[in-house]
C-alpha cells in the first residue's frame, strides 16, 4: 500500500517571511526516498482556528500528516493542543519526558532555574509514541486515530532533521510490511525535461520500482525506490534499473547517492592522490567555497585566487597581457590561461578556472551576460570548455562552479573532455 503525506508548518514567522521553511525539503526528500508521495505543502500561523481547519482538510487527502513547530514552552505553541483535539484525545503528563527536560537543563542551563512552562512540553496525547529529542527539549509525537498517522516535530531545523533521521524513518518503516529502499543517481548536462522525454513511457510503466525525476539548480536527478521483504531484495530489483539508467545516460551521470558534484570529484581526488586548485572571476570564489565545505577537502585542495579584475589575472596568474588585450578577460585564451597560471602558482595536479559574464549587464566587450568560459589545466593538457547560461547572477554563478567540477570529474574519471 503506498502512503500519502501532508506537510504542516506551524509558525507565524514562516508566514512572515522571518525564517524560511528548510524542514519541509529535508522532510519531502526523506519521505520520498521511503516511497511515500508527500502531495501538499501547508503553512499556518500560530492560530488555533486556522490550525484547525488546515488539519481537517490534510485528514481528507493525507494518511500521514506531519506538523512541524509549535512544541515548545509558550503560549503560542499551541500544536498539540490542536491536533489533540482534533483526534479525539486527552494530553497526558509524561513522566520520562518530563524528567529528560530537567535533565537538559541541569546539563545546559546549570546556572539557570527551569520554569514551570517547560513542563508544558511534556504534556503528551495519551498513548502515543513518545519520539525521544536528544538534541532539544520538545519530545516528537506520534499516533494512529481515524485511519491517520500522525506526527509531530519541533521546528529548529537541527532538531526536526536528527528526529525525522534517527526516529521518525525507524518508525514509518516499521509501519510497513516490507522493506523500501532507493537509490538516487546524480546527472549533469542535461536538462529534467530532456531526461523526462526519454523516461516518461519507462516511468508510466513501472510499478515496482518505481523512477522519478527530480530537477537541481543545473542538474537532475533520477531516483529508483524499491519495496521487497528484505533490503537485499529491494537493491536487487533496484539494480537493473539502474544499470540501464547508467547505459542510457553515459557521462552525464556522475555518481549514485553522493550529494553533490564537488563531492564526487573530492572521492576521485583522493582515489588518485591528486591535488586540486582554482583561478576564479565572475564566480568569485564559489569554486573553492563549494570545495572547502566539504569536510576533508584539505587533503587535496591547495587553494584558490579570486582574480575578479583583469590587472590580477595579469600579475598574479600570468596571464600574459598581449591575450588580455587582443582576446579580453572573457574569452577561451584568458580562461586557459588562468587554469594554468593557478596550477604553476598554487603548485596543484589539477586547477580548474572560471571566467566570464555574470550579469546583470554585457562587459565592454559587448559579450552577452551568461557567456562563461571554463578550463581545466592538467600535467597532460588544458582543456576549455564554453558555456552560455540562463540569467541571473547567481544561477549564472552556481552552474558555472558546477562546469568546473565537470571537467575535473570527466578528466578523473578518463571521459571524453567535452
Amino acid at each position: 500500500m503506498s502512503h500519502t503525506a501532508e506537510l504542516i508548518a506551524v509558525g507565524t514567522e514562516l508566514l512572515l517571511g522571518s525564517i524560511a521553511n528548510t524542514d519541509a525539503q529535508m522532510l519531502s526528500q526523506g519521505l520520498s526516498a521511503l516511497g511515500i508521495n508527500v502531495y501538499y505543502h501547508t503553512v499556518v500561523g500560530d492560530n488555533p482556528q486556522r490550525l484547525r481547519a488546515a488539519v481537517e482538510l490534510a485528514r481528507t487527502r493525507a494518511d500521514i500528516i506531519i506538523t512541524t513547530g509549535g512544541l515548545g514552552p509558550t503560549c503560542d505553541d499551541l500544536t498539540k493542543n490542536v491536533l489533540a483535539e482534533c483526534f479525539g484525545k486527552q494530553l497526558v503528563l509524561h513522566e520520562p519526558s518530563a524528567r529528560r527536560i530537567e535533565a537538559y537543563f541541569r546539563r545546559l542551563h546549570s546556572g539557570r532555574p527551569m520554569t514551570e512552562n517547560n513542563y508544558q512540553q511534556a504534556m503528551l496525547p495519551e498513548g502515543c509514541t513518545v519520539l525521544d529529542n536528544d538534541w532539544g527539549t520538545a519530545p516528537g509525537v506520534a499516533f494512529e486515530a481515524g485511519g491517520v498517522r500522525v506526527i509531530m516535530l519541533p521546528g529548529p531545523p537541527r532538531e526536526c532533521k536528527a528526529m525525522f533521521t534517527h526516529r521518525v524513518v525507524p518508525y514509518l518503516k516499521s509501519l510497513s510490511d516490507g522493506v523500501i529502499a532507493s537509490r538516487t543517481l546524480k546527472l549533469f548536462g542535461i536538462g529534467e525535461s530532456s531526461m523526462e522525454a526519454q523516461l516518461r513511457d519507462e516511468m508510466e510503466a513501472m510499478t515496482n520500482p518505481t523512477l522519478a525525476p527530480y530537477a537541481k539548480e543545473g542538474e537532475c536527478e533520477l531516483r529508483i525506490t524499491a519495496k521487497a521483504e528484505s533490503e537485499e531484495a529491494a537493491h536487487a530489483l533496484i539494480g537493473p534499473v539502474e544499470e540501464r539508467l547508467r547505459a542510457k545516460f553515459g557521462p552525464l551521470v556522475y555518481g549514485v547517492d553522493v550529494p553533490s558534484l564537488e563531492a564526487a570529484v573530492l572521492q576521485l581526488l583522493k582515489a588518485r592522490g591528486l591535488t586540486f586548485g582554482c583561478a576564479e572571476s565572475c564566480t568569485g570564489g564559489l569554486i573553492a567555497k563549494r570545495m572547502t565545505d566539504l569536510p576533508g577537502a584539505s587533503a587535496v585542495f591547495r587553494g584558490g585566487v579570486v582574480s575578479y579584475a583583469t590587472q590580477v589575472k595579469h600579475t598574479l596568474l600570468g596571464v600574459d597581457q598581449a591575450v588580455l588585450d587582443q582576446y579580453g578577460a572573457v574569452s577561451e585564451q584568458t580562461a586557459r590561461a588562468m587554469a594554468e597560471g593557478a596550477r604553476r602558482a598554487l603548485g596543484c595536479d589539477l586547477a580548474a578556472a572560471a571566467t566570464g559574464v555574470a550579469g546583470p549587464d554585457p562587459d565592454e566587450r559587448g559579450n552577452p551576460v551568461g557567456l562563461v568560459y571554463l578550463a581545466l589545466a592538467a600535467p597532460d593538457g588544458t582543456w576549455v570548455r564554453r558555456t552560455q547560461q540562463g540569467l541571473g547572477r547567481a544561477r549564472i554563478r552556481h552552474i558555472s562552479a558546477s562546469h568546473a567540477f565537470d571537467l575535473a570529474r570527466r578528466y578523473l574519471s578518463g571521459l571524453e573532455m567535452k
